[in-house]
């Protein structure tokens, strides 16, 4: 779902056992993988899976920076959103601001650079004009 207002893109999160550590707390790394679970779906509100980028295009993106400040814990069973906003995108990078939160109280933020990459050379290529104009309606 997204806010028209400040073009936020948020998903929720339920979170489940496996997410925990042994005090019953989301362990520190999973914030990550909820993270780009929402990059995931943000991608794919634009009409773009990992899966069609690969065939069509040979084409990934790949974490190519990433920074968590954990502010407050979510526990077993919590419902959580997690959002995004980007912050800046380029022809080959999209640097994102996103966060966890708990109803109104915020969990966790995050800043996320991911880059294309043609995966067959693992080296950075330009994002395709039409995905790019894609995300563009995004920002």
């Amino acid at each position: 779902m997204t806010s028209a207002a400040s073009h936020a893109f948020t998903i929720p999160v339920r979170v489940y056992y496996e997410d925990t550590d042994a005090g019953g707390i989301v362990y520190y790394a999973n914030y990550l993988r909820f993270f780009e679970r929402c990059r995931t779906e943000w991608m794919r509100s634009a009409g773009y899976g990992q899966a069609q980028l690969l065939s069509e295009h040979g084409i990934g993106f790949v974490a190519r920076k990433a920074a968590c400040d954990y502010l407050k814990p979510a526990r077993l069973d919590d419902e959580i959103t997690i959002g995004l906003e980007v912050e800046r995108l380029t022809r080959v990078r999209v640097i994102f601001r996103q966060w966890a939160r708990r109803g109104d109280e915020l969990l966790a933020t995050g800043q996320v650079e991911i880059a294309c990459v043609d995966l067959g050379a693992m080296s950075p290529t330009p994002i395709p004009d039409s995905l790019l104009a894609a995300l563009e309606t995004l920002k």
